[in-house]
């Protein structure tokens, strides 16, 4: 009998960068890429929850770092990538964690909320895999992990630029790995469910909301920072290494029912 080497699991002696990992899904991330041995590069666009992420990095026996900025500023990805590779020593791991949601009904949806959303949640997405991936070219190996949405399948209500935006990032994740998978880059994506985080928390307050979500998810719960952890250290790890281009639902089963 065939037994699984735990050890491709491990992320020993691998550096990555976890964007918008201050709080959420992001700190989520990056604790259990620590967990599994890998360094992290944490950051957000303001300072809330940065210390926390670092101090649970560090308790995980890794090394931590913090980079601030706003990725819709394309100086700001070109930095956040340099400052990873300079602090570490090399980017082995980029997880496209940051983004924001803009809500209003389609026909008001304003061109400036659609900019923004488009602007962090696909173009930042690009510039950073680009960035990123010219470094794990040259060095023969790496893995990018782009967080999608169930919105990447379905259209969502009062979500426009969320929806095309989420759409977009997992046909770019399909784009990159139809070049890259020959070169030991691996691209792929998650796509979360319903999650318990700080953004879900008034629809978790809404009795009626939350029981109708709770309702269609097999699972019977809301998700977890920690659910989505767990799948970002499989698609880290050698234990993916040919899984290439896949949008890997993590959503207690909502899309099958």
């Amino acid at each position: 009998m065939l037994l699984m080497n735990l050890n491709m699991f491990s992320l020993q002696g691998r550096n990555a960068l976890v964007t918008g990992s201050g709080t959420g899904l992001g700190a989520g991330i990056a604790v259990a890429l620590a967990e599994a041995g890998a360094n992290v590069m944490v950051h957000d666009r303001r300072e809330g929850g940065i210390e926390e992420t670092c101090a649970a990095v560090r308790a995980a026996g890794a090394r931590a770092a913090v980079a601030m900025g706003d990725v819709a500023d394309p100086k700001v990805c070109e930095s956040i990538v340099e400052t990873t590779v300079r602090e570490f020593g090399s980017i082995d791991i980029l997880v496209n964690n940051a983004g924001i949601i803009r809500r209003a009904p389609a026909a008001e949806f304003s061109l400036q909320d659609w900019n923004d959303v488009i602007e962090i949640n696909l173009n930042a997405v690009f510039r950073l895999s680009q960035m990123a991936g010219r470094h794990m070219l040259a060095q023969g190996r790496g893995k990018i992990i782009n967080i999608a949405s169930l919105l990447s399948f379905q259209g969502g209500i009062l979500v426009p630029a969320y929806a095309a935006a989420k759409g977009a990032v997992a046909q770019v994740t399909k784009a990159m790995a139809n070049e890259w998978a020959q070169k030991n880059v691996n691209v792929n994506a998650i796509a979360p469910g319903y999650m318990s985080t700080d953004n879900t928390a008034a629809l978790r307050a809404d009795p009626v909301r939350s029981q109708a979500i709770l309702d269609r998810i097999p699972a019977g719960r809301w998700g977890t920072p920690r659910d989505v952890g767990g799948t970002a250290v499989f698609l880290a790890s050698p234990a993916s290494d040919y899984v290439n281009g896949h949008v890997l639902l993590v959503d207690g089963g909502w899309l099958a029912r």
